[in-house]
């Protein structure tokens, strides 16, 4: 918030907010199928539709930290740091993986957009060193997105 204060001329004062957003974007490559085992293919088909079949996305994950920004760097959390926890959480177990049969945190979950980001909130929720995670964005295709916020 910027300050502005019409005595004796301008004086501007820089005030930081009680908490700072950081959204760190990482991008990964997977398939999957959206069936349920106990339906017959034309329940899963009549829920599901085409993604009753196997086929695969490019995702775009969005995560969201915040908090006060360290008087000594200037940072909420080091992007790097950041970068780190996203990859060994999430994205190097789903990377090019098949979401139904390879990740073994995704097991028995029907691999919905929502879903994903419900499971990947949990995965990375605690991981975030000084900051707090406050929001979760996975983009699934240009018209399909789905959030997570505390």
């Amino acid at each position: 918030m910027l300050k502005i204060s019409p005595e004796k001329g301008f004086k501007t004062e820089l005030q930081a907010p009680t908490a700072v957003l950081v959204t760190r974007r990482v991008t990964f490559a997977a398939a999957h199928v959206l069936r349920r085992p106990e339906w017959d293919d034309r329940r899963n088909k009549e829920v599901f539709g085409q993604c009753a079949g196997d086929h695969g996305h490019n995702y775009v994950l969005e995560v969201s930290v915040s908090g006060e920004p360290d008087p000594a760097t200037g940072m909420v959390v080091n992007l790097k740091d950041l970068d780190r926890a996203v990859k060994q959480a999430v994205v190097r177990h789903v990377d090019h993986r098949h979401l139904n049969r390879d990740v073994p945190f995704l097991e028995g979950v029907v691999p919905t957009a929502e879903n994903l980001a419900l499971v990947f909130w949990r995965q990375l929720d605690g991981q975030m060193g000084s900051g707090q995670l406050q929001r979760l964005r996975l983009v699934e295709s240009e018209n399909n997105s789905v959030e997570v916020t505390r």
